[in-house]
């Protein structure tokens, strides 16, 4: 498989060979001549850790896909799972995400305390209980957003973005659905009903 999987993957060479297994299944149907190579690859990499339950975002799939874009990706996967579950005739197994999937990743990249993590991971946790019909990683990035604000060590929403890879509107949108529940989520231990008062008004 062409792309460097680098530390993106815990054991990297696992996911490689899944993804390998991946690609051969879909080279064997002829139906991806002409197609991205690169973008193909990165797709079956993709579903691997997916189906591993190692979730990684498109983002992150595209730092080791050798130049093909988030769309090209988003594409070769869908395409990908199309073509295996009309050979399989059946639906194609991914595995279900959750924001906590990628929460310790995001906020390590971010340089956050332990203390400010565990608080963002507990709120996370406590997400789950409310609907909020956002996409997972927007619910760990609004998240972030809305521990960082409680902390000494504010995050502008722009570094948030890059770190999770999350557009500021998406993550402006989302803290907007999690700001009413704000004293659910956020454990006490971290943050007083009186600090919660602190927290920007969406």
């Amino acid at each position: 498989m062409g792309c460097s999987l680098g530390g993106l993957c815990g054991q990297s060479k696992y996911f490689q060979d899944r993804a390998n297994e991946i690609y051969k299944k879909v080279e064997d149907l002829k139906s991806i001549r002409g197609r991205n190579q690169d973008a193909i690859l990165a797709a079956c990499l993709y579903i691997a850790c997916r189906q591993e339950d190692k979730p990684r975002t498109v983002k992150e799939i595209c730092s080791v896909g050798n130049g093909a874009t988030k769309k090209e990706i988003g594409r070769a996967k869908e395409f990908i799972v199309k073509q295996l579950e009309i050979e399989m005739g059946q639906s194609m197994e991914m595995g279900t995400i959750h924001a906590r999937d990628f929460l310790r990743r995001f906020c390590s990249h971010l340089g956050m305390t332990n203390t400010a993590i565990k608080a963002a991971q507990e709120a996370v946790q406590k997400s789950e209980e409310i609907d909020i019909r956002r996409s997972p990683i927007s619910i760990a990035a609004a998240v972030i957003y809305m521990i960082t604000q409680l902390s000494d060590e504010k995050k502008p929403l722009r570094d948030i973005s890059l770190a999770t890879g999350v557009a500021e509107g998406t993550i402006r949108n989302s803290y907007k659905d999690l700001y009413p529940y704000a004293s659910r989520l956020i454990p006490s231990s971290f943050a007083k009903e009186e600090d919660l008062r602190n927290l920007c008004s969406p």
